[in-house]
């Protein structure tokens, strides 16, 4: 068959082209064998040669042979027809526009040309799509990557994903020429297009596609498509494909996106994103959600198509609202970005439309209203994009109350992102507020309260101007009438020569104008040139009817009075004006109202219009500046969240709110000092980054000036600032000091404050001096080679001293030594300074001269230079000996004075309070820093001793000597020479403590009867300072000897127990929380009395307790039972701060194993006790959080078998509800459930209280909610029995059984079998209700009835009896059993 003889019709499958399928149809003939190829090719170029893309018609079946063996021919022969085809369809669309443009083309050329160019375009695009899959093929099985890659390249010189773009730029070419016309009707068929567009949608296919390295081949398949779009009517073909592959290929979305875009923009093809928009609202919400790669790919294309064509996306919103309904959460986020793009760049601005700015407000509505969404992720979504839109300043000035609101709301939220993006938020509203760059609420309020009274006054001068504008014109007449005559009087008694004011007229005034004159001139009250005015008139327009009439009957006077009545009243304003342009600006006058458009008028319009612009603004800058205030009180107590980021948050929160100026920031700024000290490396760095932005950058023009700014700030941070403030801010600037980010200037600053040779006050060279020994940990040069100096600053002579400042001095010198570096290692000796030294002398002299003088300041600086001799002197004991004699003679030297001038020789001299408080409070110092020099200094140098005699030993023995001894060798070995020697150092420290510190010959001893005496007689030695410094001296003093300890250990807790000062009963508590760790045989058998003290009535002693406990307990140093119900108490404190204790103190407790699941059967006993308990609001509250720390499924099974059984022992209806609230707050499971229907005799018969069935049902609604289908069988099973019981009593479940049958039966029996019940973690005993130990009902704020056993002690100064006024517990109180403390590890705990 001849080639213009027969049609191509483009084949749907290869194996089509075999085969007959019509008449003149063209059909291959032969399928060439693979070796006959080559040859083939070779004829077809040398045809092609010759007859040019013609060539084709005869030689379609080589290339056909060569796409059916592709996978097996040489890749040469691949090449060598690909680049071959590409010539052949290049030289075709080089000669078809002449063909196209031939008028004489025969029917046969022009189906001859129509057939090359369907076999050409058919054969080049198989072959691509070949390639293609064979190059795709071979990515997936290439494992060795971009290696193996390199080396195919290398090895045939040719890479695919080079060679496709200009295949594609080929075809490009082709359908631009006007190719319809060699069809029929020139009408292109629909074949040939799905045929070009069909290998663009394949290569798209290619996960590499959207890769940067192929961008060129993206953008010419986009190009391709947009010809075909733009010329070949494939709308609707492509809207389809694309909504396929956005379905099925997770990599489209933004490569999609980009080619819809541009045939949006640049081929004008607008209408394709609104069918492929209407597409996607189509999609049923309900098959999205069952579909999440679909929805992902569809909301991926939306929320990118919005960022890149917002305006024409715009108009198809209307289709995608059905999916803000939807569940695909996905889906909704979509649509809210694209809404929120809409608003930044298309709705944006003060120019709106009003059908601009209602759709914007509705966007924003719609925003605002999935700030609440049920989806967590929409919810931070949503936060986002405000962000976005405050950060863009696109959010109208209306919405900021609102948008800030949805945030301070979300604060709160459950979810960690979305509080994260709450916070980011709010920042971003700070950062583009468009109020104030402070934004202080103090502030702000004066100059609104000023401003709006301004405004107040404004519209009360208005209203009164409106309402006088209002008067009827002749009661106003009526009323200026006397004054009005008055003036005309004595006008007319002067001559005109004598007027003072003329009033001129000008000579293009009409009488029009001058009337409208006269009228505003009386209307002001300015009569005299009303007067004047209307004179001059009547001589210039004598023509005039109103001004030339004159009645000759009437006086002058009268005449003037009528004429200005006629002008005043009205009959003058009602003339008819002439034409704008023939009057004086601002000169129009109304009938009704001639002042309403006056230019005094319009100004004052204007201004009130300002004034209330300006009480707006300010009000609204007010509001933001209180929301901002109550966000920063519910984000600071996030700060000590367990989330990282969150942390991290909140801390850049703070310093930009510092920025800001908002007063509370500071606040936050302190609040997150602590955090210096978490394990997390992201929160420590945040913080030290927090404080380089507040701190290490100050503003000023000099180096000065910024050493200045920074010092004053840090100063400002000092202020009333606590011991553990101090040390954060201590450790923050060692870490800058040690990194060199302080520059001396600020050192040198420092230094001229402290030294005054800067002017500044006590408090700011306290300060100084304060940030010098901060400073001083990082580097201790700082102080150390400045030490003279600062002895001379604070340890002058001066008389009165300066104790606050002297503390501040001992402190920072106290840097200087090594007590806080052990990396220095054993062999170096402790840095000490001689007792000679100055510091020492000055430190003595202050002390004793002070001593006698009642000074409040004295005691803390007498702790901190006592601590000091010890730290840095040669024997400190000796100092420390000449201190206590000096002052003590003193004492005795006062004590003498009084006793000569007493007129009484029988009289008992009385020593001053103050200086017995000082002394002992100086004993007690002493005491407690000598048994620390023992046990740290001289423990340590005995050791580092020993080790260099050892190793001088080591040196000096011969290898004979080495080899003889193999028993020593042995131990060494095991260690055991050295922990000989240990017990050996520690058992003569331990003598020294027990035997001599305290014996009648050292100095200390001298103190005890005295310390003894004050502490038995609180009603002789009654004073509040005086006792709490005895009860701290007497814990000091129990330190040292385990043998003393247990002699004053009655009178210490009855000290404890019923001293009526809150200051004496915390100081005790802390002293038996040192000595519970020193000797906790010793205090085990009186841990009762510890735990009593967390139900004092004083909040301190309660705090106090609550801390010494925490610590005791989580150290494992008392056994901890049922009384750490105790502390569960202290959860429900009224004041937060213990309440927050005691949250982390079970939280801390929880990550000790399994210790909260073995104490709860206790903790739930003790608490709903009906006579020792909490009331049943408290016990929720309490148990929820308690409950909250049971995770395990074994421990929830556990517990709920033994609370079901615990029903059966309960007594009261309190206790039954309260199990039943226990049992509700669980996290229960379907096994849990089986534990509940195996034990459900316990409580079925107590289902008739309602909240008891309540709590019940609770626990099935909960059940529910995560329910499997075959759980849900067992969940019905368990409600109906509950509602049965509720309505008819135990008897209905019975019926109940009944009538389901035998198969219930075995299934339960079956259940029980297989889930056998765990071991007991608590014996039955732990659920067992004590008995009460007293008879009142106990509340945490209410003071504690004491035993009647117990003897009433009165405090009372005007007893003088010994044996009265002893407030030693009685024999028969002291514990008797001394059981030995064990420290119980995790590993005892049950499981």
């Amino acid at each position: 068959m001849s080639p213009q003889q027969y049609e191509f019709h483009l084949p749907l499958s290869p194996e089509e082209l075999l085969k007959s399928g019509g008449v003149n149809q063209y059909v291959v003939q032969e399928v060439l064998s693979i070796r006959h190829l080559p040859s083939q090719l070779r004829a077809f170029q040398a045809a092609f040669r010759a007859q040019g893309p013609l060539a084709m018609l005869k030689h379609f079946d080589t290339i056909y042979s060569i796409l059916h063996h592709f996978r097996s021919i040489d890749p040469g022969l691949k090449e060598d027809t690909l680049e071959f085809l590409i010539k052949v369809v290049s030289r075709h669309s080089q000669e078809l526009p002449t063909v196209l443009d031939d008028a004489t083309l025969s029917v046969l050329d022009r189906s001859a040309h129509l057939n090359a160019l369907k076999m050409n375009c058919y054969a080049l695009i198989r072959l691509l799509e070949s390639f293609e899959t064979m190059t795709s093929q071979t990515s997936l099985m290439d494992l060795g990557g971009k290696g193996k890659k390199g080396r195919i390249k290398a090895a045939h010189g040719f890479d695919w994903e080079e060679e496709r773009q200009p295949i594609l730029q080929l075809l490009t070419q082709l359908l631009q020429l006007d190719i319809r016309h060699l069809w029929n009707h020139s009408i292109i068929e629909e074949e040939f297009v799905s045929l070009v567009t069909g290998c663009c949608y394949r290569l798209l296919e290619n996960p590499t596609i959207s890769h940067q390295k192929n961008r060129p081949t993206r953008e010419a398949i986009t190009h391709l498509l947009g010809v075909a779009l733009m010329r070949y009517n494939h709308m609707l073909s492509a809207t389809v494909k694309i909504i396929q592959m956005l379905q099925h290929f997770e990599h489209l979305a933004p490569v999609l996106v980009a080619a819809v875009s541009l045939w949006a923009t640049d081929y004008g093809m607008k209408s394709i994103v609104g069918e492929i928009v209407r597409e996607i609202g189509q999609k049923c919400p309900q098959e999205l959600s069952r579909d999440p790669l679909g929805a992902k790919g569809f909301a991926a294309f939306l929320t990118e198509l919005a960022e890149r064509v917002p305006a024409i996306l715009m108009s198809n919103m209307c289709v995608l609202l059905d999916h803000l309904d939807g569940e695909n959460y996905m889906m909704r986020n979509a649509v809210l970005a694209a809404m929120a793009e809409m608003v930044l760049q298309v709705l944006n601005g003060d120019q709106l439309e009003e059908a601009a700015r209602d759709t914007r407000d509705q966007f924003l509505d719609t925003l605002q209203a999935h700030g609440h969404d049920i989806n967590s992720f929409v919810r931070s979504r949503v936060l986002q994009l405000f962000t976005r839109i405050v950060q863009q300043k696109a959010l109208p000035l209306t919405r900021f109350k609102a948008v800030v609101a949805l945030a301070v709301g979300r604060l709160a939220d459950k979810s960690v992102l979305v509080c994260k993006n709450a916070i980011q938020l709010l920042a971003s509203f700070l950062a583009n507020n468009p109020f104030s760059c402070k934004l202080s609420d103090t502030d702000l309020a004066g100059p609104l309260q000023k401003e709006a009274q301004k405004l107040q006054e404004m519209r009360a001068q208005r209203r009164t101007a409106a309402a006088s504008a209002l008067l009827d014109p002749e009661e106003e007449w009526e009323a200026m009438l006397p004054e009005l005559k008055s003036t005309l009087k004595q006008l007319l008694k002067l001559p005109q020569e004598e007027e003072v004011i003329p009033e001129e007229i000008a000579n293009t005034e009409t009488a029009e104008e001058v009337e409208g004159r006269i009228h505003r001139l009386l209307t002001k009250a300015s009569y005299k040139q009303a007067i004047i005015l209307t004179r001059e008139a009547r001589c210039h327009f004598p023509e005039s009817k109103l001004f030339s009439y004159m009645d000759p009957e009437e006086s002058e006077e009268t005449r003037f009075l009528n004429l200005l009545g006629n002008i005043f009243k009205g009959p003058a304003a009602s003339t008819e004006k002439g034409p704008v342009g023939d009057m004086g600006s601002g000169q129009i006058i109304c009938k009704d109202n001639p002042n309403v458009v006056e230019p005094e008028k319009y100004r004052e319009s204007d201004e009130l219009v300002k004034q209330e612009m300006l009480v707006q603004y300010l009000q609204d800058a007010y509001n933001f500046s209180q929301r901002i205030s109550e966000a920063i009180g519910i984000i600071s107590k996030m700060m000590y969240e367990n989330t990282t980021t969150v942390v991290q948050e909140v801390i850049e929160f703070f310093v930009m709110v510092s920025q800001f100026g908002v007063p509370q920031a500071l606040l936050g700024v302190r609040r997150m000092l602590p955090l210096i000290w978490s394990k997390e490396p992201g929160v420590r760095e945040a913080v030290l980054n927090a404080y380089r932005q507040l701190y290490l950058n100050p503003k000023g023009d000099s180096a000065r000036a910024k050493a200045q700014a920074l010092i004053q700030k840090l100063s400002l941070l000092l202020v009333d600032a606590s011991v553990g403030t101090i040390q954060c801010l201590e450790e923050i600037l060692c870490e800058f000091v040690q990194k060199d980010e302080l520059k001396p200037s600020v050192t040198q600053m420092l230094w001229e404050r402290a030294t005054e040779k800067v002017p500044c006050s006590s408090l700011e060279r306290c300060s100084s001096v304060m940030l010098l020994g901060m400073m001083a940990r990082g580097k201790p040069e700082i102080v150390g080679s400045n030490l003279d100096t600062l002895v001379s600053i604070g340890l002058n002579e001066k008389f009165p001293h300066d104790y606050r400042l002297a503390q501040q001095v001992c402190h920072a010198i106290a840097n200087i030594s090594d007590r806080r570096k052990p990396s220095l290692g054993k062999r170096h000796p402790p840095f000490r300074l001689p007792q000679e030294h100055r510091l020492f002398k000055q430190l003595r002299e202050m002390v004793t001269k002070g001593f006698v003088h009642p000074d409040p300041l004295w005691i803390p600086f007498k702790e901190v230079a006592v601590t000091l001799i010890y730290q840095l002197a040669e024997g400190p004991e000796v100092i420390s000996a000449q201190i206590l004699q000096d002052c003590a003679g003193q004492a005795l030297e006062k004590l003498e004075e009084k006793s000569t001038t007493e007129e009484d020789p029988k009289e008992t001299p009385m020593l001053p309070t103050f200086l017995l408080m000082n002394l002992l409070s100086l004993a007690g110092d002493v005491a407690l820093q000598q048994l620390v020099h023992l046990e740290q200094a001289i423990s340590g140098e005995l050791c580092r001793r020993r080790v260099l005699r050892e190793e001088q030993e080591h040196k000096t023995k011969g290898p004979k000597e080495k080899n003889n001894s193999s028993e020593t060798t042995m131990e060494e070995e095991l260690g055991l020479v050295g922990a000989t020697a240990d017990d050996t150092e520690a058992e003569l420290i331990r003598n020294i403590c027990e035997m001599e510190l305290l014996d009648g010959k050292q100095v200390l001893a001298a103190f005890v009867p005295l310390l003894l005496k004050v502490c038995n007689n609180p009603g002789l030695y009654s004073n509040p300072d005086l006792s709490a410094a005895a009860s701290l001296a007497l814990g000091k003093f129990c330190m040292i000897s385990a043998t003393f300890c247990d002699s004053q250990l009655r009178l210490l807790f009855t000290m404890l127990e019923k001293s009526s000062l809150p200051i004496v009963r915390s100081n005790l508590m802390v002293a038996t929380g040192d000595l519970a760790i020193r000797f906790p045989n010793l205090i085990d058998p009186w841990t009762p009395h510890l735990y009593a003290r967390l139900r004092d009535p004083a909040w301190q002693v309660r705090k106090t307790a609550g801390l010494v406990m925490t610590h005791l307990i989580l150290k494992d140093m008392v056994k901890v039972k049922g009384q750490v119900s105790e502390m569960a108490v202290l959860l429900i404190d009224p004041e937060p701060q213990i309440a927050a204790l005691a949250k982390n103190f079970f939280n801390e407790l929880s990550h000790k194993g399994n210790a909260i699941y073995n104490l709860l059967p206790d903790i739930i006993s003790r608490l709903s006790d009906p006579e020792g308990g909490v009331e049943e609001e408290p016990f929720h509250t309490i148990m929820k959080q308690l409950l909250s720390y049971i995770t395990k499924d074994k421990q929830t099974e556990s517990l709920v078998e033994k609370l079901c059984q615990r029903f059966r022992t309960a007594r009261t209806e309190r206790q039954y509800r309260d199990l039943a609230y226990c049992v509700s707050q669980l996290p229960l499971t379907e096994r849990g459930l089986r534990k509940m229907l195996d034990n459900f005799d316990c409580f079925g018969d107590k289902l008739s209280d309602e909240a008891i069935f309540g709590a019940f049902l609770l626990v099935v609604g909960k059940l529910r909610r995560g329910a499997k289908p075959e759980g849900k069988a067992i969940i019905d099973e368990f409600e109906q029995k509950l509602r049965a019981c509720h309505t008819r009593g135990v008897d209905a479940v019975e019926e109940l059984e009944i009538g389901q049958g035998a198969p219930s039966a075995t299934k339960k029996q079956y259940a029980v079998s297989k889930h056998q019940p765990l071991a007991s973690a608590a014996s039955e005993d732990d659920f067992v209700t004590p008995k009460p130990r007293c008879p009142t009902r106990r509340i945490p704020n209410t003071q504690q009835r004491a035993s009647k056993k117990k003897p009433k002690i009165v405090f009372s100064s005007d007893e003088s009896s010994e044996e009265d006024l002893s407030a030693e517990l009685k024999d028969d109180e002291t514990p008797k059993k001394t059981t030995p403390i064990r420290r119980a590890s995790t590993r005892g705990l049950r499981s």
